[in-house]
């Protein structure tokens, strides 16, 4: 069970509160736990990642035990923290400004 944790909009759009706790098959991956995720919660299908490219979306990132993963290969696996439920995934919404 991999446990993710949402930005606030996120969650309203998926209709969920707090954490989320997903099933994924195979080795635990960016990619695999969004894949996951996108799969339980289809709404949010096109707003974490870009529809064609799958890459992240602006202004999202992407953390697990204290580390940014957002500019990691999707199919590099996860801390084992996460795989195991441990840790959350963590997508987080950036602020940007001046």
């Amino acid at each position: 069970m991999i446990r993710v944790v949402l930005p606030a909009h996120l969650r309203t759009l998926a209709h969920v509160d707090g954490e989320v706790e997903i099933d994924v098959e195979g080795p635990a991956t960016q990619r695999s736990v969004l894949d996951a995720l996108e799969a339980r919660f289809p709404m949010l299908r096109g707003t974490i990642r870009d529809h064609s490219t799958q890459r992240r979306r602006p202004f999202l990132r992407f953390f697990a035990c204290e580390q940014d993963l957002s500019h990691e290969p999707p199919d590099v696996p996860l801390p084992d923290a996460v795989a195991t439920g441990t840790e959350p995934f963590l997508v987080v919404g950036a602020i940007a400004g001046g």
